[in-house]
């Protein structure tokens, strides 16, 4: 299988692209390696990926038509895998017009490629920030998404309708997957448990936003990579049953007693849910999983060794 995965040099992306040739398909990986974080972390899970055959690395943006056009027509792409954003909540406020380049021009060029090319199968990423200012937890798909409160997320709100659209006028099959916050080695250093993490082993503040107030999921990179290849047919929450009180914090396993390490409260952006929890009922069993302790742990010395 030729497979197409945007945002390859990404967390997710590139994980993924190391899974795919691990099962003997050929990758074509495009990314843009902008500077949102550190390029250099991009470019290092980017080398890792452009030593193994069967992968080809492309640089363009997928709001250049002109570069898209060009690969779906020269790749004899059979999937692609949409992972390429421009992702945050907060930067959403300060630099909209880079989410509607990547997010809506971005994503109807994919859109336009897999219709006028044969491609079999889009699997694309929304985000569980579509659910908004929704208050019943935990988040279903069954749930109204019509309240977003980023503009980020109703720019992957969009892309969920946009899917729908093309898939009933145009028989492409799409499947739209609303990510959990996502966790793991190689991750995005502006995540939280990166953060939290990085500010302990320097011993400065963790900030800590709805003075401790809110919860949220947590996804770990290999499950959320074991959900894209399963590629459901509908729009599903892809999370797992992780649930994180932030009041009590996250403790990695240095010998550090989270007690002694200050924070720094604050309220909550407007841009943020409070809550985020996932109904994952479509796709696992509603468990905590016992790997939970060592997947932080593995995480956390990933931070601390780098």
């Amino acid at each position: 299988m030729r497979i197409l995965v945007t945002g390859a040099a990404g967390f997710i992306g590139s994980t993924l692209s190391h899974k795919l040739l691990d099962r003997g398909d050929e990758v074509v990986g495009l990314d843009n390696l902008n500077d949102y974080y550190d390029v250099s972390l991009k470019e290092a899970r980017l080398a890792r990926l452009q030593d193994r055959d069967g992968f080809k690395f492309i640089k363009a943006s997928l709001e250049d038509n002109d570069a898209m056009e060009k690969l779906f027509k020269e790749e004899q792409i059979q999937r692609v895998v949409n992972l390429a954003a421009q992702a945050g909540v907060r930067y959403s406020i300060v630099n909209p017009r880079a989410y509607v380049d990547a997010n809506i021009l971005g994503f109807m060029n994919i859109l336009e490629g897999c219709r006028h090319n044969g491609v079999d199968h889009l699997v694309f990423a929304s985000t569980s920030s579509v659910y908004g200012a929704n208050t019943k937890m935990p988040f279903s798909v069954h749930d109204n998404v019509d309240h977003p409160v980023s503009f980020y997320a109703a720019t992957k709100k969009a892309n969920e309708l946009m899917a729908h659209t093309y898939s009933h006028l145009f028989q492409l099959p799409t499947t739209g997957l609303r990510f959990f916050t996502v966790y793991g080695p190689w991750g995005r250093p502006d995540m939280a448990l990166f953060l939290f993490t990085k500010a302990i082993l320097e011993g400065k503040p963790i900030d800590v936003f709805n003075y401790g107030n809110h919860r949220r999921d947590f996804t770990y990179i290999d499950d959320i990579v074991e959900g894209v290849i399963a590629g459901q047919a509908v729009v599903l929450s892809c999370g797992t049953a992780i649930e994180l009180l932030l009041k009590n914090g996250i403790k990695p396993d240095f010998h550090i007693e989270l007690e002694n390490v200050p924070e720094v409260y604050d309220a909550l952006s407007r841009c943020n849910e409070k809550h985020s929890i996932a109904d994952i009922h479509l796709i696992a069993s509603n468990t905590i999983d016992p790997r939970v302790s060592t997947l932080f742990k593995k995480t956390s010395y990933f931070i601390r060794d780098g």
